[in-house]
């Protein structure tokens, strides 16, 4: 008797299971914009495939009238631009921290208790604060990427490191290896593989926290625009917006693997796929 939870899709079944989810969904949006459309032509909660798609053809293709600019590629970069910054500043804040934290007793006795205390503040609750210390460039909107972030990234990397086998640390040890040398050579090259994943899962709270920015106090970027255009309930935009945004914290999330898996190949046999 072959039971389920042994029985695997194959190679040809895996990726069509993986876009059914999708397909259904596309589905269901077309059957209810279809039944909308014929109460109403000009009904906007649900407009069409063809006012999606010829509204992002029109701020892919076309120059904006005022600034001359291609208005969803600016936008994409400004944004691009402001979350790869903040989740930069974070990982390389999470190594340190989060190193230190996890090895070094002194730094965790220290260091902990003010880190956890961080990971407990709402990011958005201190935004005017932000707003008000820095101003409304893009240095608030970077911090509050980091701010929100770098406290979990640096909970999970330390926790990482009091995961790693005691035997490695005090055979380095026995072999003449001072607190320096164990961090460099022992523990850091174990750590980068974990904290690409702590990354990975930070994503989707970097993407929250830069939206959430962007619509308060910005001139460009994804979230800007789709608080500009909700005033006209222009869901034709907001909707391939949103899409759009999905599609580059997906890519994202697929180079951070892909990079994991080929920079640690030895990681990626003992860990388990996510």
């Amino acid at each position: 008797m072959r039971r389920l939870i042994n029985q695997r899709p194959n190679g040809v079944s895996a990726p069509l299971l993986g876009a059914l989810p999708f397909i259904l969904l596309l589905l269901v949006y077309i059957v209810a914009s279809q039944a909308r459309l014929a109460e109403n032509p000009n009904d906007k909660l649900l407009p069409g495939l063809n006012s999606l798609v010829s509204a992002i053809q029109q701020v892919a293709t076309e120059p904006d009238k005022r600034s001359g600019a291609l208005i969803l590629w600016r936008d994409t970069a400004a944004s691009l631009v402001r979350l790869g910054t903040g989740v930069a500043i974070s990982a390389l804040a999470a190594l340190l921290f989060g190193i230190a934290t996890g090895a070094l007793p002194y730094a965790r006795a220290t260091l902990s208790p003010f880190i956890a205390a961080l990971a407990l503040i709402p990011p958005l609750a201190i935004l005017p604060v932000l707003f008000i210390v820095f101003g409304l460039g893009e240095t608030s909107k970077i911090v509050l990427i980091v701010f929100g972030i770098a406290p979990f990234i640096m909970r999970d990397v330390a926790m990482r490191v009091g995961e790693l086998p005691g035997e490695q640390i005090i055979k380095a040890q026995t072999l003449g290896a001072n607190s320096w040398q164990l961090i460099l050579r022992v523990i850091t090259p174990q750590i980068l593989p974990r904290l690409l994943d702590a990354v990975r899962l930070a994503l989707g709270a970097a993407w929250l926290f830069l939206i959430a920015a962007e619509a308060i106090a910005a001139e460009d970027g994804l979230g800007y625009r789709i608080f500009l255009v909700r005033r006209y309930l222009a869901m034709d935009l907001i909707l391939p917006y949103v899409a759009w945004i999905t599609l580059l914290a997906f890519l994202t999330d697929w180079l951070l693997r892909v990079a994991n898996a080929k920079l640690f190949p030895w990681y990626q046999g003992g860990a388990r796929r996510s």
